[in-house]
């Protein structure tokens, strides 16, 4: 059973007010009599809960964080459990909780307005959008928020930022390399910020090889979506000998509906993902990717939040090591017989 300042103030002989009061250093209770209530309060074995940490700082001990995203992406996307471990870990160690939403639209625009309203202590806003209304309105609530790279109107908030355009850049040198002309990018929602930033990485290093970026499609990241537009790529009259993927879990499907298809993966088609998933490792052939790990991402958004909340932070941003390509089995050299 956990102690209360009731037994407290039974061993020490003196009032639950008194108790109260040594033990959230107020005054009212004299040196002597303080420092033996800490003392009989440390031999009992009392430590204070969450709630009453937070009526005695006006406090939460809380953060928040609302996912607008379609609910079955959480259950599949490695992502988001890797990004929550490590926000988690931080957590932990300083006892907050973290407060979790899957919503959207004005149902999230609510979620944020409810939260704020005493229940967290401050924000990480991931998935930006290019033209984001969240930052405007976290900014009216007056607390703490990280958000997830820079977005791009103007935000007050630090950015924890990882810059993976050079490391899309890079995949397509590498097809390139390998005499691959036909490249395509199965991308993310544009209206999403890394989303966009991916396909413009993938523009750009198609241009400076001089080859026409054309073959660009647009999903949302799920493993159906990477179905369709794997099959659509698939099904046109010059199809791609490459693939990029915004993201590992529509490169796993495309390349199971390629071979599905009688495409021999990297003999007839490359495939490149990006996240460096734990199971990528594991496809038959291993999937080439880009790692970006999301643990130390959380685990960096969750430390900067906590420095906003208890006024250490710099307010700078906080660059993150880009992710880095990682070459396996799925890419290989261009088809001899194809015009690549």
């Amino acid at each position: 059973m956990a102690v209360t300042i009731s037994d407290v103030a039974a061993a020490a002989g003196v009032s639950k007010g008194a108790v109260s009061l040594a033990l959230n250093g107020q005054k009212g209770v004299g040196e002597e009599t303080r420092n033996r209530i800490l003392a009989v309060a440390r031999g009992l074995g009392w430590t204070p809960s969450l709630r009453a940490k937070g009526l005695a700082s006006s406090r939460s001990f809380a953060i928040g964080l609302i996912l607008e995203r379609d609910p079955r992406l959480l259950g599949t996307d490695p992502f988001f459990a890797g990004f929550i471990a490590g926000i988690e870990t931080v957590l932990a160690a300083h006892e907050y909780t973290l407060v979790l939403a899957v919503a959207h639209g004005e149902a999230a625009e609510a979620g944020y307005r409810k939260l704020a309203a005493g229940r967290v202590d401050g924000f990480i806003l991931t998935d930006l959008r290019t033209d984001d209304p969240r930052v405007e309105l976290l900014k009216g609530f007056g607390l703490p928020a990280v958000t997830l790279n820079r977005p791009v109107i103007d935000s007050p908030f630090p950015a924890v930022c990882m810059d993976g355009s050079e490391s899309v850049k890079e995949a397509v040198r590498h097809l390139v390399s390998l005499g691959h002309r036909r490249i395509a990018h199965v991308g993310g929602p544009q209206g999403f910020v890394h989303g966009r930033g991916r396909r413009l990485a993938w523009t750009e290093a198609m241009a400076e090889a001089g080859l026409e970026p054309a073959l660009f499609l647009e999903a949302d990241f799920t493993a159906e979506a990477g179905v369709e537009a794997t099959a659509q790529l698939l099904a046109l009259a010059e199809p791609p000998t490459a693939i990029v993927y915004a993201n590992d879990l529509m490169a796993t499907a495309g390349q199971s509906k390629a071979q599905t298809l009688g495409f021999s993966v990297p003999e007839d088609l490359s495939i490149v993902g990006y996240d460096n998933a734990e199971f990528a490792q594991y496809l038959n052939p291993p999937l080439t990717t880009i790692a970006a790990d999301p643990i130390p991402w959380g685990h960096e958004a969750a430390t900067a939040l906590l420095s906003l909340i208890h006024g250490t932070s710099t307010g700078e941003d906080i660059i993150m090591p880009p992710p880095r390509l990682i070459v396996r089995a799925s890419t290989g050299p261009a088809p001899v017989t194809a015009d690549a």
